[in-house]
């Protein structure tokens, strides 16, 4: 399967027991940046900037998060958006899962939710498929989501570039032979 065969067939919503994951829209912006200007979810993210700007969020929804390299689902919760999950495509390495949560929302089980939601989907177009994801070897609730959705650590190495240089990341995967 080609990354290109894998992001056209992707669901444009996916449904889990309490979420609804869709496409990110203009109308959640605000909301969007409210909870990502938060420097604590700044410190474990290798993309995010801070202070995180509104004109952030439009940006990240009108410019990157459906494009031909990610595929973002705005996380939302009895109608709220809580935060985003997505896959990052590249045509020469696995599929990696993304996500964030706003920090009022950490701890009710969302983040392992989404995963398992998008990993989901992501099995439904092609069950053999290798999946990865990495996160700040000191992230413990971010290890511990990847574990519940059935990634297995595969190494751990020195971030060599962005604000996260130095610091030591932890490698995941699930399924296949990840690159």
């Amino acid at each position: 399967m080609t990354i290109e065969t894998l992001r056209r067939a992707l669901p444009d919503t996916i449904s889990t027991k309490d979420l609804l994951l869709r496409a990110p829209v203009l109308g959640d912006a605000d909301t969007m940046q409210r909870l990502a200007d938060n420097v604590k979810i700044y410190r474990v993210l290798a993309r995010l900037p801070h202070p995180y700007h509104r004109e952030h969020a439009v940006d990240f929804i009108t410019k990157m998060a459906r494009t031909e390299s990610e595929h973002a689902y705005a996380i939302v919760h009895d109608g709220d958006l809580v935060g985003v999950v997505g896959v990052h495509l590249e045509s020469d390495l696995a599929p990696e899962i993304g996500y964030w949560l706003g920090e009022p929302h950490w701890g009710h089980g969302f983040a392992t939710q989404s995963v398992i939601g998008l990993v989901a989907a992501i099995r439904e177009i092609d069950s053999a498929l290798a999946i990865r994801a990495r996160a700040l070897s000191s992230n413990l609730g971010s290890r511990r989501v990847l574990e519940k959705a059935g990634f297995t650590m595969t190494g751990e190495r020195i971030d060599n570039c962005g604000p996260h240089k130095d610091v030591p990341l932890t490698f995941w995967a699930l399924g296949g032979t990840v690159s």
